[in-house]
């Protein structure tokens, strides 16, 4: 073979970094209309998105027999209850107070667990590996994907909350939690931040999802131990015994996006929580990395 044959090769073998860039977004944008389109995603969200016409028709319900929750959020439930009989922007809150410790964690919890050992129990995994751009782009792609899932999921329950709000209750200023009353435009604009801080909130669990899904080559064990891994983190942080442990496990800090409601906001624990998801998203993700580079997908 002459010199310029080799180098023809070389290049052939050595794809440019724009096109791997290209493959990366091909397989995204592939990976993210494959996961959308599941049934299983579609009864997920749909879940989700009745999560607040369930709350908000019960507490319409409950204000049209002459009564209304009480200061506390009635009965213990989420604080912001009391006031979706007066700002429907408050169904936005309460909604995503009621989803993010079970419901959305567990919505993500199956699509990471599904992520990689969904395609190894389907056989498709060793031929998404020969594409040029490796194990390493291939994880990067899976965990991105996840990552868009965690938004499209908490956008579902804020949008379905607000148009419920919307039709079933009056809109108008927002009553911050420190008594402050600011228009509906900084409130719609604080409900989105809260969407987004709340997505963010998931990321170092989608991490441990995805190491989880890369020990098995079961998609249903893999998400049946993830979503196990969420139960047992929930009770041990509300273990009082376990109170040097509590701040160091990813759901500790989740409620702390109700401080962005407050004037001025208060930012401290909204920070220890995503610098917390971030040292967990880093942790699990290495450790994935080191399993799926090393994992013989042949088998």
């Amino acid at each position: 073979m002459s010199r310029a044959d080799a180098a023809v090769a070389g290049e052939e073998r050595a794809p440019s970094p724009r096109r791997s860039l290209l493959w990366s977004l091909g397989i995204l944008r592939s990976e993210l209309t494959t996961t959308l389109r599941r049934w299983r995603t579609l009864a997920l969200l749909g879940v989700l998105a009745a999560v607040p016409v369930l709350i908000g028709i019960a507490v319409r319900i409950e204000t049209g027999h002459g009564s209304s929750p009480g200061p506390d959020g009635g009965g213990g439930g989420p604080a912001f209850l009391s006031q979706v009989t007066n700002n429907g922007l408050f169904l936005v809150f309460a909604a995503l107070a009621v989803t993010l410790p079970v419901f959305l964690p567990m919505a993500v919890g199956v699509v990471a667990g599904d992520s990689v050992a969904g395609e190894a129990s389907a056989g498709t995994l060793r031929y998404l590996l020969v594409a040029p751009a490796g194990r390493t782009r291939l994880l990067l792609t899976k965990y991105a994907s996840v990552l868009v899932f965690c938004l499209v999921a908490t956008l579902v329950v804020a949008l379905s909350a607000l148009a419920v709000g919307a039709l079933l209750f009056p809109l108008g200023e927002v009553t911050t939690i420190s008594g402050t009353r600011i228009g509906f435009g900084e409130g719609l604009l604080r409900a989105g931040l809260i969407a987004v801080v709340v997505a963010a909130s998931l990321t170092g669990f989608a991490a441990i999802g995805l190491f989880v899904s890369t020990l098995t080559g079961s998609g249903i064990a893999a998400m049946a131990a993830t979503v196990g891994l969420l139960i047992t983190v929930q009770i041990m942080d509300g273990i009082p015994q376990l109170s040097a442990l509590r701040p160091y496990l990813f759901p500790h800090y989740w409620m702390s996006y109700a401080d962005l409601l407050r004037a001025p906001v208060y930012w401290d624990e909204v920070v220890r929580n995503l610098g917390l998801q971030g040292v967990y998203a880093a942790v699990f993700g290495s450790a994935a990395w080191a399993r799926f580079t090393t994992k013989d997908i042949t088998a």
